[in-house]
């Protein structure tokens, strides 16, 4: 699928209600508090917030399940959080969005990651982060470990959403590779550096270009089928996507070369949860029978869709529908043949590794 075909979407749309998804991962608890700033204050040379607004959100792996969820398939959740009150939020906030925690471990001397941004007039002023980064003990890690391996049975694809909060330990890692095998099912992964390239078998490799750039140490060409070719066979991965925020996304495959993705995304309004997004809709469109061109351009749509909306937000079918038929239909009118753009381009965009 070359380009967006609106039947075989809503083909694609339709099976992903029939769908077991595994979300592997740290989960995280998003916070937000909005105000106004009219003074600064006389203890230090620091804005006074006036709050006006709070709420919380999933975040990390949690926001992928909601994702899942959002989408109509099924999703179980492992991961950690403590044993505390925003450990309960988080589990209720799972619960209320339709996804499974009975592979959430609670405890282990470790606190609920949760991330509290102070916004006013849209504007970030500070975050404050409560989090524990180190690894997972081995007992927690062995009973995650447990967990990914009872629930991956029945499952169509195992999602791996790694942000360095401790849960994706080299065990817990193991443990999803050997699943995924065991059950021959597609798992996709999200990296961080701290375990980048012990994720060798992964069917989808998903960094984005700063997270790739800084783990090689070198500057990345994503546009270089050459180049991206020798990294996916490096990575040890059947597919390496590679999002590249407003340059859209590419893709490598062994079968196919590299597909190169233009954004769909009409206006930014905030990029935060889009790589969520990404995991989620593909991880869903595969085990909904999609190839991975047809996994990328459907998540690709489906991050345009989650850019332009305030913070972090899910995406739902129907809203994926209709930006798929807005797109087209531009690309129509600006071409008089409906296609997807310059879906195959090589850019030879470079990234240098973040010091």
């Amino acid at each position: 699928m070359t380009a967006v075909d609106p039947v075989r979407v809503d083909e694609l749309l339709e099976r992903a209600r029939g769908v077991r998804i595994l979300v592997v991962g740290d989960l995280m608890l998003d916070r937000y508090v909005t105000g106004q700033v009219e003074r600064v204050s006389p203890e230090a040379p620091v804005p006074v917030v006036r709050v006006e607004s709070e709420h919380s959100a999933l975040g990390g792996a949690g926001n992928v399940a909601a994702n899942v969820a959002a989408l109509g398939s099924s999703c179980r959740v492992v991961g950690h959080v403590g044993s505390d009150p925003e450990g309960d939020e988080l589990l209720g906030a799972l619960e209320s969005c339709g996804a499974r925690a009975d592979g959430v471990v609670r405890g282990g001397g470790r606190p609920t990651t949760v991330k509290t941004r102070v916004a006013a007039r849209h504007q970030q002023i500070v975050r404050f982060d409560r989090e524990t980064e180190e690894d997972a003990d081995e007992r927690l890690a062995g009973e995650l470990s447990k967990a990914v391996t009872d629930l991956a049975v029945g499952v169509g694809a195992v999602v791996a959403q790694d942000y360095n909060k401790g849960a994706l330990t080299p065990t817990v890692i193991r443990a999803v590779m050997e699943a995924s095998a065991a059950h021959g099912i597609p798992v996709v992964v999200d990296p961080k550096r701290r375990n980048f390239l012990a994720y060798g078998g992964a069917t989808v490799f998903k960094p984005n270009a700063r997270e790739l750039a800084d783990a090689l140490g070198v500057p990345i060409h994503p546009g270089d089928s050459g180049w991206m070719e020798s990294t996916r066979r490096r990575l040890g991965c059947a597919h390496l996507l590679v999002t590249l925020g407003e340059r859209g996304m590419a893709v490598q495959t062994a079968e196919d070369g590299l597909l190169r993705l233009p954004t769909a995304a009409q206006a930014v309004f905030d990029v935060s949860g889009a790589g969520d997004t990404v995991s989620a809709t593909v991880a869903v469109a595969l085990a909904a029978g999609a190839s991975i061109g047809e996994a990328a351009l459907l998540a690709n749509h489906a991050a345009a869709v989650e850019v332009g909306k305030p913070g972090v937000q899910i995406v739902r079918p129907e809203e994926i529908r209709a930006h798929v038929r807005a797109h087209r239909e531009a690309c129509s009118d600006a071409s008089g043949t409906p296609n997807e753009g310059d879906s195959h381009e090589l850019e030879q965009d470079r990234f240098r590794p973040h010091r």
